[in-house]
């Protein structure tokens, strides 16, 4: 006789114990986050590369062009990049450089705008921000593509920063600054345009790298525990795939027959 159990779906049962163990990695992590404890995320190149790309802008007399992607607000790398331009419009703000950040969606833009002010304002300049200079361009994609280079092509920005969502536009704008003679600096999870941003950009945040860049920067605790619960979620998930495998080399079949009765 079959035993039943209601609401639970015992062929399911593995994501239960993956998503709570999960959860449990990042609630610890994040309660020792907030208590202080030092948590180690290596320095990233494309960060570093950040405040260099800015003082090459402030020693051309030249502006730093700063593109979040071309998705909504509702997407995750829109977020993300929101923090680092916070940190850009920091670091331009004390350098007195001119930022130029060009908007693909329309909800985007004062999310973008009081993004800018707010590191103007935390860099003690808040005079220095000039709203004209977060412009939105268009939601159609490659009229916003066209007006970016428009933009590069007429006011020569020193420095191009390109951190966000991105699709088939990445190559050409990459391309457009490459032959601007632009420093660029690039990032995106969407890991089928992380090639054409290697080639062309000199710096790159590959895939996961942009999101620990966002907990570097700003060394929020949630940021942070979440990070490095990944991090010892990636280690368990090895140490079970070696376990795995040493117990199917000596052909131990007993978790099979217990999940087959």
């Amino acid at each position: 006789m079959e035993t039943f159990v209601p609401y639970l779906d015992i062929a399911k049962l593995n994501i239960f114990v993956t998503l709570t163990i999960f959860t449990t990695f990042v609630l610890i992590m994040i309660r020792r986050a907030r208590a202080g404890a030092q948590m180690y995320i290596r320095p990233l190149a494309g960060l570093q590369a950040i405040e260099e790309a800015v003082g090459r802008a402030t020693e051309m007399g030249s502006a730093v062009l700063y593109v979040p992607g071309i998705d909504d607000v509702n997407n995750i790398q829109t977020i993300y990049s929101m923090v680092i331009l916070e940190h850009v419009a920091r670091i331009v703000a004390s350098y007195r450089t001119p930022l130029i950040v060009p908007i693909g969606k329309a909800f985007v833009t004062p999310m973008a705008e009081e993004t800018v002010k707010q590191g103007y304002l935390n860099a003690g300049e808040p005079d220095a921000f000039n709203p004209d200079n977060v412009r939105y361009l268009s939601d159609e994609q490659f009229a916003f593509t066209g007006a970016v280079n428009g933009i590069i092509l007429r006011e020569k920005p020193a420095a191009n920063i390109y951190l966000g969502s991105f699709y088939a536009e990445s190559l050409i704008l990459a391309e457009t600054g490459f032959m601007a003679g632009s420093i660029q600096v690039a990032g995106t999870a969407n890991i089928h345009q992380l090639p054409f941003f290697v080639v062309a950009c000199d710096y790159t945040l590959i895939g996961e790298e942009f999101f620990a860049s966002t907990a570097y920067l700003s060394q929020d605790p949630r940021l942070l525990g979440t990070l490095k619960a990944m991090d010892w979620f990636k280690v368990l998930i090895i140490v079970a795939l070696i376990i795995g495998f040493i117990l199917e080399t000596l052909g131990f079949t007993g978790f099979k027959e217990l999940f087959r009765s």
